[in-house]
């Protein structure tokens, strides 16, 4: 065999806290072959970036190796000198990390960063310019121009994360890691840079260490998978083999917390893995995930579990023969549905614009929506970045005024242009819980003065009510007293957003605006977070406007969905009809580029070009310029086609007749993704 990319030989890390070692990775082995691609998954703190640390010796100094080595093309990370481990990292392997904000240097505007990571491999300036705007169109960036001259604070953290990506691409590295890649992209963009991911590792023998919590990412993506846990490799496999028949109780405690192939709230509630993962460095001197195990029984407890061979597998548990019993377990009933149409709609929006200026030029962000929420209601709004979801999000806040010709109506009350204008119901009314907990909770504060501030502010409770009303909400988010007193640096990451959530609901809104809630969390964080939202709807007749990249995450969760478009609604219906049909090509396109940890046979619809920039929108229909279906003749790129409706109630702005919206794709690129059965 060859000499693999990658490989960890049975490591053992530590990191030094106040000189006591707490181990993190605990006996770690696998290898990423040439050519391959490799997943790690498993719970935020299971030791994963860790590892892709390790791979290239980024490790903070109080890392210590204990045993075991890992090695790159063969070479030992751990004992190459300074500058050795240098040209290793700048030839040789390149990570793309989570957090773009943190990877790019918000005093440096993006061309010249992007352009440094050009010159580092020998190129010239010129060509390294020209080349750092080639990338930016690779990876679906439009308008490159403008945005090589912008600081990456200028940027959505989308946009932030491809350029950051970009950049890991200019030397062409043999071994590619990436750490939770797509966690702020749409599902086209994530389609298309996983795919240009692909056709670097078979032009050129990439090998790809990919780690994330989008397991339909990975099950798309990767060969061969491990299943980290505790710091443990507890089963490892094909891709395909790991998903459709997982053989660790932890790993289909994994699976079992994803929305499947058309679930949806009122159907069935999500699994979640009872109780927490152990704490850094904690002693488990026998089955790493025994106190959490719905089969641990004596055994478990007392004697470290083999590394059982399933013929070309492994798993380390006691009781292999046993996991399909559980894999195979009804879920929870759903919780009933809150929706009332017979009352009036609690948010109206008429004819809703957003115009923003920049140079002298108009973006408009959002033009004419026209929609209705109903009390308990959920209604899902989807789309690329750049459609106009948060804009419109805003402008339902008063944190941007709309323009003049738009109404926005709550509870039968003309809503004021801006928050500074609302009576306080109204701004009590309608809450919002933002997409990255760390920047929305001051971190200088407490649990406790974060919420009771929101108490004493929004809910108007009097000072000696306060602790009463204090304990109420944090039970309610599945929070404990003990986390009152803590600050959100910490907390984990899904009990930091436990808190955004119950600050926004401290004030008793009927109306949440969730904006990407549960992007940046693990699987089973985002599956406590979504029946949480869905108990908190049940109990407060609480209505949402969600916003998701997760097309499943929207359809488990919604009533009803919005798709937007370059700042348009594109189709608005019951999310059943919506997902399954018949529905508008631009629908169509987003549905078949979402990945399924299902390996569904689906083909992707590949838009062709880039989203039109929103200083210069198309003539007639806005996606007449990728749209797979555009009719013969001019009338889609000379006529904006109406809001027809459809017969469930919903509308579509299309020139093709509904009833011929569910003919399926003409003349389209299909391209089959690695992974699909």
């Amino acid at each position: 065999m060859s000499t693999p990319a990658l490989e960890f030989k049975e490591l053992h890390l530590a990191y030094v806290v106040r000189g006591v070692p707490r181990e993190v990775l605990r006996g770690v082995s696998f290898s990423v072959q040439p050519g391959e691609s490799y997943g790690l998954v498993g719970e935020s703190g299971c030791g994963k970036s860790t590892a892709a640390y390790a791979a290239v010796r980024y490790l903070p100094r109080n890392a210590k190796i204990l045993s075991g080595s890992v090695e790159l093309g063969g070479r030992d990370v751990m004992s190459l000198g300074t500058e050795e481990l240098r040209l290793l990292r700048a030839n040789n392997a390149s990570i793309v990390y989570q957090d773009p904000g943190q990877a790019l240097n918000p005093t440096i505007k993006v061309g010249p960063q992007l352009a440094e990571a050009f010159t580092v491999t020998g190129m010239s300036a010129s060509d390294a310019a020209v080349q750092a705007r080639a990338m930016l169109q690779k990876v679906q960036i439009a308008d490159p121009d403008s945005v090589l001259g912008r600081y990456p604070h200028q940027l959505s953290g989308g946009m932030q994360q491809r350029v950051v990506i970009a950049m890991a691409l200019a030397c062409d590295p043999q071994l590619l890691i990436l750490d939770e890649p797509t966690t702020g992209l749409d599902a086209t963009v994530e389609a298309e840079v996983l795919d240009l991911v692909r056709k670097l590792r078979d032009e050129y023998g990439t090998s790809v260490l990919f780690i994330s919590h989008n397991l339909g990412a990975v099950r798309s993506m990767c060969d061969r998978v491990g299943v980290l846990y505790a710091g443990q490799l507890v089963e490892e496999g094909s891709a395909q083999e790991v998903f459709d028949a997982p053989q660790h109780p932890y790993t289909v405690g994994l699976l079992r917390c994803l929305p499947r192939h058309g679930s949806k709230k009122t159907d069935q509630r999500l699994e979640t893995i009872p109780g927490f993962l152990p704490l850094l460095g904690a002693d488990l001197p026998t089955c790493v995930f025994v106190d959490r195990c719905p089969l641990a029984d004596e055994i478990c407890r007392t004697q470290v579990p083999p590394m059982v061979d399933l013929g070309g597998r492994i798993a380390r548990c006691h009781h292999t023969d046993r996991v399909h019993d559980i894999a195979v377990a009804d879920l929870p009933k759903g919780t009933a549905s809150t929706v009332d149409r017979t009352r009036d709609p609690l948010l109206q929006l008429r004819g809703v614009s957003k115009t923003f200026h920049q140079g002298g030029k108009q973006i408009k962000a959002v033009r004419d929506v026209t929609l209705d929420l109903f009390p308990g209601e959920t209604l899902g709004l989807v789309g690329e970045s750049g459609s106009g979801k948060t804009t419109l999000a805003h402008t339902i806040l008063g944190i941007h005024a709309p323009d003049q010709a738009g109404t926005l109506t709550f509870a039968g009350t003309p809503l004021a242009s801006h928050t500074r204008k609302r009576s306080d119901d109204a701004i009590r009314g309608i809450q919002i819980v933002f997409q990255n907990p760390d920047s929305a909770l001051n971190r200088r504060h407490s649990v406790r003065r974060i919420i009771g501030r929101s108490l004493r502010r929004l809910a108007k409770v009097e000072p000696a009510k306060i602790e009463d009303e204090l304990h109420e909400i944090t039970a309610a988010v599945r929070l404990t007293d003990r986390h009152l007193d803590m600050r959100p640096a910490q907390l984990s990451g899904g009990l930091k957003q436990r808190v955004a959530i119950a600050r926004a609901f401290a004030g008793r809104p009927r109306i949440v605006v969730c904006d990407e809630p549960t992007s940046a969390l693990d699987v089973s964080v985002q599956a406590a977070i979504l029946n949480l939202l869905s108990d908190l709807q049940r109990d407060g007749d609480t209505s949402y406007v969600f916003i998701s990249h997760d097309l499943r995450v929207v359809r488990y969760l919604s009533d009803r969905i919005a798709v937007l478009y370059l700042g348009r609604i594109m189709e608005l219906g019951p999310a059943e009809r919506v997902f399954d049909g018949p529905h508008h090509p631009y629908t169509e396109a987003l549905l078949s580029a979402a990945p399924s940890v299902e390996g569904d046979t689906r083909v992707r619809i590949k838009l062709e070009g880039e989203i039109p920039s929103a200083m210069n929108v198309p003539t007639g229909c806005v996606f007449h310029t990728r749209c797979p279906r555009k009719l013969e003749g001019d009338i889609c790129s000379t006529q904006e086609p109406p809001l027809n409706p459809t017969p469930d109630g919903g509308v579509i702005r299309c020139h093709i007749p509904f009833d011929q919206l569910g003919g399926g794709p003409v003349q389209v690129e299909l391209t089959r993704r690695s992974g699909d059965v």
